[in-house]
């Protein structure tokens, strides 16, 4: 059995005014990730319908190897709206395929040979795709590297559930307007970014924490040690997968064995590369690849 890094969540459309493109943190992940030499596997579920098999055609254009059950609810959407400035706002469809993820016999093979996962908060917003995700995850190997980016949408979370996964994870990815919701549901006042973030990174015992701060650079907190890298100016076409390809290429290079900066910057790297491109899955130059080893 191979040992798979794994993209565990959400499958879903976002419905834009300009049309339809694929989303979902988990593919996104797995996608890049893949690019990087590792075995990578996306985890969701999908409906029975036109939706769900456009979706499983994609996937298998991009050649990403996907465990994608087919469950009798619609498969994902989210309708994505502009205002008169341009602000886009997002209906998260309820109730939806990926909302309803089981737990199988083949997920439990993968889980119980899992080299890495990364889920977020969204997929667990609903009792089924939440208990399965703990099933994998309990299932994982010791060795595992367990990454919890958060994602925090709309109401989708709670205090308790965000608690759960900080306990599960080993490495924590986290933005700064996160940050701020986290300090204030878990009650840390008066505290600046950093420090909430060694706080955080002792408390729950983690490998690493990851913040990212759009164009104000990034950080990554180990024990003892903090990088911090500028975000590089590029002509961005648009931000779609941008923060799930930093995600995939810091796995494959923590995982290869490179130094926490040299894994920092190539995220950063590759992150800013697929800004300059459209959509969220763009190939990566091979020039990236070369300089990790898996």
């Amino acid at each position: 059995m191979k040992r798979f890094i794994v993209g565990l969540g959400e499958a879903l459309w976002d419905v834009l005014p300009e049309g339809k493109k694929i989303g979902g943190a988990p593919a996104n992940f797995a996608y890049h990730a893949a690019q990087y030499g590792l075995d990578t596997l996306a985890i969701s579920a999908l409906g029975n319908d036109a939706f769900g098999d456009e979706i499983a055609q994609k996937f298998a254009e991009k050649n990403l190897n996907v465990m994608m059950t087919r469950v009798p609810f619609p498969t994902g959407t989210v309708q994505v709206e502009l205002d008169a400035q341009g602000v886009p706002t997002y209906d998260i469809k309820e109730d939806v395929a990926w909302d309803n993820i089981p737990f199988t016999p083949e997920m439990e093979e993968v889980a119980r040979n899992c080299r890495a996962v990364c889920w977020g908060s969204l997929a667990q917003r609903n009792d089924v795709s939440r208990k399965t995700i703990a099933k994998f995850l309990k299932a994982t190997p010791k060795d595992c590297m367990k990454i919890f980016d958060i994602n925090l949408r709309q109401n989708f979370y709670t205090e308790g559930l965000l608690l759960e996964s900080f306990k599960q994870c080993n490495i924590l990815k986290i933005n700064d307007e996160e940050l701020v919701t986290i300090g204030r549901l878990f009650g840390y006042p008066g505290l600046d970014m950093t420090n909430k973030c060694w706080l955080i990174l002792g408390k729950y015992n983690l490998d690493a924490l990851i913040l990212t701060c759009g164009v104000n650079g990034s950080y990554v907190f180990t024990h003892g040690a903090m990088s911090y890298l500028e975000t590089p100016k590029v002509n961005i076409a648009d931000t779609v997968g941008a923060g799930d390809s930093f995600t995939g290429s810091f796995c494959a290079a923590y995982l290869s064995g490179l130094p926490i900066s040299e894994a920092h910057r190539l995220a950063v790297e590759t992150s800013a590369y697929v800004c300059t491109q459209n959509g969220a899955m763009p190939t990566i130059p091979q020039h990236f690849v070369e300089r990790i080893n898996v």
